[in-house]
């Protein structure tokens, strides 16, 4: 049978979780579900899925789109939530949980299924009142007193028999800067903590992309061991394992300006905070100067591109970074094949999709040790794994894949094997819905 099931994601920009978010959508509305999706406005440099959402849609149209049974898939629905904001503002989000509140009680959805802070903390409380009428009054006049992960009891209103979110990276800041800085991030984070709280007894299951987010989130007292089940973040895998017509390594490489022999240190993120681009610059400038063939590869945008940018050109370092800016998503793994080695030096992740991503391009990472990321960049195994702010490891990670070329093909040939199934995008929507399934059988 057939479910009705509504995702609500903070901002549909470029990022991993958006991805993770859409590639659901599309996958759930090919099994013959309905689909529908709420997000916040749009805006800044980071770029947007909604294109790819409404290409979707477009051939849904066009009946370019079957479902597994051979039928017609129906398009995604939007639904733009105009108060969900990222920043935490009181007023806006008491709008916001309104708005969800109505979107909800209107779509009537199986399935409420969150993504990211912002989104999960109001999504689930909105849905949780649907679920149980207003003031715990009964609807439709049915009820089911069932058991939840929670404990709590609830009486059922036909709509929103599941309510589960996936937790794509940790909420809670690193706590650095200034005494006063340091103060506010400590109240931040404890206010993150104990809304986390509160929105884990108001849901069936939390989803983690890593086993790391689960142990991060009950060591915060964060819902019940019961409550939380690992769901890998899928990607299209047959897009990194096979190049497009001119998107060989050498034909991106000629297309990027690199020389042949160019040893290419390519990195996908965000140019924002703690993406760990100016660690790069610390970790690597000598050697920029001293290796003419060593170059800097930069695929992505954002708030903080003019700085970072000014600081390459206050460093001398101009001719040896590389930047896109923006490309379009399915031009991400001809940029990853022009790499010989990922860097992913971000300071906090759920778990990195562009780990798994450069593994799938053959591209061996390093990357800082954090949160989720050791379960796919495993030390000695698929890529080099160095302490956060270790720039001398970070250093020394590139330099040792540099000098020792047969061991960064072996590092990425075994990430390649084990990234191929472990992050499929079907893989992942077959244990979403099992997710489901199991949490409408124990109901």
């Amino acid at each position: 049978m057939g479910l009705r099931i509504l995702h609500v994601s903070t901002r549909l920009i470029l990022g991993g979780s958006q991805e993770n978010t859409v590639l659901s959508c599309e996958g759930q509305a090919r099994l013959g579900h309905e689909v529908h999706l709420a997000f916040g406005p749009i805006y800044g440099p980071e770029g947007s899925l909604l294109g790819r959402v409404e290409a979707f849609n477009e051939r849904c149209a066009r009946g370019q789109e079957r479902t597994d049974e051979g039928g017609a898939c129906r398009p995604i629905g939007v639904h733009v939530v105009p108060h969900l904001l990222r920043e935490v503002r009181p007023i806006s989000d008491a709008r916001c949980y309104r708005e969800l509140k109505r979107l909800i009680d209107a779509l009537r959805p199986d399935v409420v299924h969150t993504h990211s802070s912002k989104a999960g903390i109001l999504g689930r409380a909105a849905a949780w009142a649907v679920r149980c009428g207003e003031n715990g009054q009964i609807a439709n006049g049915q009820i089911a007193n069932a058991e939840l992960g929670t404990g709590d009891r609830v009486k059922e209103r036909g709509a929103c028999r599941v309510i589960c979110h996936t937790i794509h990276g940790p909420p809670f800041m690193p706590v650095e800067g200034s005494p006063v800085r340091r103060a506010k991030v400590r109240a931040t984070n404890l206010m993150y903590v104990l809304a986390e709280r509160y929105a884990a007894r108001r849901c069936d299951m939390i989803i983690s992309v890593a086993d790391a987010m689960t142990a991060l989130f009950l060591s915060h007292r964060v819902g019940t061991p019961g409550q939380y089940v690992t769901v890998r973040s899928g990607m299209e895998v047959e897009s990194f394992l096979h190049a497009r017509p001119g998107e060989t390594r050498e034909e991106v490489r000629c297309e990027l300006g690199f020389a042949p022999g160019d040893f290419v240190i390519g990195t996908v993120a965000r140019l924002a905070e703690h993406k760990g681009h100016d660690d790069i610059l610390d970790a690597l400038r000598d050697d920029l100067r001293s290796h003419p063939d060593w170059k800097l590869l930069w695929v992505g945008d954002g708030w903080w591109r003019e700085r970072l940018l000014a600081r390459v050109e206050a460093l001398g370092l101009h001719d040896r970074v590389v930047t896109t800016g923006l490309v379009p998503q399915e031009r991400v793994p001809a940029m990853m094949r022009a790499m010989d080695v990922l860097l992913h030096p971000s300071y906090r992740e759920g778990l990195p999709r562009t780990v798994p991503q450069a593994l799938l391009c053959g591209v061996a990472p390093v990357a800082y040790d954090v949160d989720g990321t050791r379960e796919v960049c495993r030390p000695g195994e698929t890529g080099v794994l160095v302490p956060l702010r270790d720039l001398g490891a970070l250093r020394a990670g590139v330099v040792r894949l540099y000098e020792h070329p047969e061991e960064r093909h072996a590092l990425a040939e075994r990430g390649r094997e084990f990234c191929r199934e472990e992050f499929s995008a079907q893989r992942m929507v077959r244990e979403l819905e099992r997710v489901y399934r199991r949490v409408l059988a124990a109901r």
